[in-house]
């Protein structure tokens, strides 16, 4: 559409009725068939200057009905020019709102600026943008009211960085749903995992640590502690962790990459932990562990088995537990992990009968767990 067509389109009725409409009514009305006009179309630059000329008018003076229908019909629109949206970003709520929560042509710079001073509907517009960047979370964290930081942590458009949550947990320490919509976030730096695990108790503990990695030494020193504090499971940790290497360096360090911790951590699936334990144990390079581990054959396990140090007594249950992981097909379902996991298990506890009591007790626990959440997963969708 070009300047003449959008004229044309645009009557001289029109234009008096945005200008000098006899009610406000109106001129709402004709404010939103303009605004409506500028939004189906993508505008070249001297079709962008006419329409700003004319909403520049329209605000000019224009009653709150008017700038209401600017505000709503245009504020998800890339034509609505920047000067315009922070001008009316900074209106009534009724007007501003809208523009706050949903316009693409306000600037960081912007939303920061607002939210220094803003009021709490605004700060909860903000909070609900389809994305938010870590220099506006970190602004929301500082400046603004715990429920807008809860509507913005519950945004999965929204990036935080543990500037931004650390400033939100100091300024809140106690308001249990800002912790729980910490804990919820698909990605937590570990700071704030860290924070977190020292305040928490029950339920809310346990998911954290569930759905989080803790740092390394943390969370051995969690493990370490009273069940009534939480019983953080090292082996459900490792699948957590981007650098699987230093975690299980730490856990060699303090005295936790047992035997046993191994076998439990083979029949949970957890393979990369186990690899980078034989290959810390033996003091060899993970590539050459992988390599042994995973040999066709029986010598290359049995191998790397004595020269870690593994008592003789375990070698059947590792080895049953590497035939299961090589005869199991995956087929790229949510269930995979789970039958592997039964699978792992039953074997194990099938062929190998002398299993210490507390990786018995254990390995029955978590196939427990496994059946439950099959048969969750079965309930679902039938």
């Amino acid at each position: 559409m070009g300047v003449s067509t959008l004229r044309v389109n645009l009557s001289e009725a029109d234009i008096r009725s945005l200008i000098k409409g006899e009610t406000d009514e109106d001129r709402a009305l004709a404010c939103y068939r303009l605004c409506r006009r500028i939004d189906t179309v993508t505008l070249s630059d001297e079709e962008r200057a006419y329409a700003e000329q004319i909403l520049k008018i329209v605000i000019a003076g224009a009653a709150e009905r008017v700038r209401r229908a600017l505000a709503v019909t245009l504020k998800a629109s890339p034509n609505l020019p920047a000067e315009i949206a922070t001008k009316l970003a900074r209106d009534i709520d009724s007007i501003a709102v809208p523009i706050l929560e949903s316009s693409p042509v306000l600037s960081d710079e912007d939303l920061v600026e607002i939210l220094e001073s803003a009021e709490p509907a605004r700060q909860y517009a903000i909070a609900r943008r389809e994305t938010l960047s870590e220099v506006v979370t970190t602004a929301l964290c500082t400046h603004g009211v715990d429920g807008a930081i809860i509507e913005a942590l519950r945004n999965d458009g929204a990036q935080f960085n543990d500037v931004g949550m650390t400033r939100a947990l100091d300024r809140f320490p106690s308001v249990r749903e800002l912790q729980e919509a910490m804990v919820d976030r698909p990605i937590l730096p570990l700071l704030v995992s860290e924070k977190l695990a020292a305040r928490l108790t029950g339920e809310l503990f346990d998911r954290l640590v569930e759905k989080h990695a803790m740092p390394p030494q943390m969370a051995i020193e969690l493990a370490t502690q009273t069940r009534e504090r939480a019983g953080v499971d090292l082996v459900a940790q490792a699948g957590l962790q981007a650098d699987m290497k230093r975690y299980v360096q730490q856990l060699h360090l303090n005295g936790r990459l047992t035997p046993s911790f191994v076998l439990r951590a083979l029949c949970q699936g957890e393979v990369r932990l186990v690899e980078h334990a034989f290959a810390e144990l033996a003091g060899i390079a993970h590539n050459k562990a992988w390599l042994l581990v995973h040999d066709g054959g029986t010598m290359g396990l049995r191998a790397i088995f004595e020269r870690a140090n593994m008592p003789p007594s375990l070698y059947p249950a590792f080895r049953a537990a590497i035939e299961v992981l090589h005869e199991t097909e995956f087929d790229g379902t949510a269930d995979d992990r789970m039958r592997f996991r039964k699978r792992m298990i039953e074997r194990v506890l099938t062929r190998f009968q002398s299993i210490p009591e507390d990786d018995l007790s254990y390995l029955l626990e978590k196939l427990d767990y496994v059946r439950e959440e099959t048969d969750d997963r079965r309930r679902a969708v039938g």
